[in-house]
């Protein structure tokens, strides 16, 4: 039967320890550059829908963004105290960071999923939105709104110039059809918008462009907290193991047999 003496356990803690110590104060350094990561992809949320707001009926569009901002901030300290606490061995901090991994786990988590579903259904009512306000222009959707997409993605139309070809009697002049001059390629100064001269406007639809920036910025966001909950287990796991070699002191005074 073999024999496992005391000596051996005492080798082998001490390893494992270190190990748990090492990895704990990497993760610290891994857990601030994920903060970075996820605050450009919260920030990128949140700048999408204010360039765009128009286009997007949802305000809750925000609320994966701005979970992902906090959890980003709160990262700091937590990756801060995740460096600190292998080097002071305090089970407060321990106990501290174990719980603060556990609440960024459940923001990036509600971030994630929220993420998922904004995406389906803004990609669903993008079509809608866009028929609406670029053939019909009415005072809800303003024509600076259609102007700003065109010149910000670089497109025309909602699939293509074409569309302009149907617009209302506003867009004709001459027995032409003036697509907006916000539909000009910028190397063409004399283009005044005629979908006659193809070769002189963005080719692409808008809602093409804008339902592959949401989708991007959407995934990228979930990705982030997929990797940063990855994270934030090995370092709780690390945590773990450190805490479970550091058991909670036995306070014998309070032993009535003390007494």
């Amino acid at each position: 039967m073999a024999d496992f003496s005391p000596s051996l356990l005492c080798i082998t803690e001490p390893w494992s320890r270190a190990f748990a110590k090492v990895a704990l104060t990497l993760l610290g350094f891994f857990l601030w550059g994920a903060a970075l990561a996820l605050l450009f992809g919260g920030t990128f949320v949140i700048l999408t829908y204010e360039n765009y707001r128009s286009f997007f009926q949802n305000k809750f569009f925000l609320v994966p963004g701005w979970l992902a901002i906090g959890a980003a901030l709160l990262l700091f300290p937590t990756g801060a105290l995740a460096m600190c606490a292998p080097l002071r061995n305090s089970r407060h901090q321990q106990g501290t960071l174990m719980y603060l991994l556990l609440v960024l786990l459940c923001l990036e988590t509600s971030s994630a999923i929220m993420a998922q579903i904004y995406s389906a259904k803004a990609g669903y009512q993008l079509k809608n939105i866009m028929d609406y306000s670029f053939h019909l222009h009415n005072q809800t959707i303003p024509m600076e709104a259609v102007d700003s997409i065109h010149k910000q993605l670089k497109c025309c139309g909602v699939y293509n110039y074409t569309d302009w070809m149907v617009a209302l009697p506003t867009r004709l002049q001459a027995g032409r059809v003036l697509a907006p001059e916000s539909c000009c390629k910028e190397t063409y100064l004399d283009c005044t918008g005629d979908v006659s001269q193809p070769e002189k406007l963005f080719n692409e639809g808008c809602l093409k462009k804008l339902d592959e920036r949401l989708r991007f910025v959407m995934c990228y966001l979930a990705w982030c907290c997929l990797v940063v909950g990855c994270l934030e287990m090995l370092a709780a796991i690390s945590n773990g193991i450190l805490m479970k070699e550091q058991p909670f002191q036995d306070f014998q005074i309070l032993d009535s047999a003390v007494f």
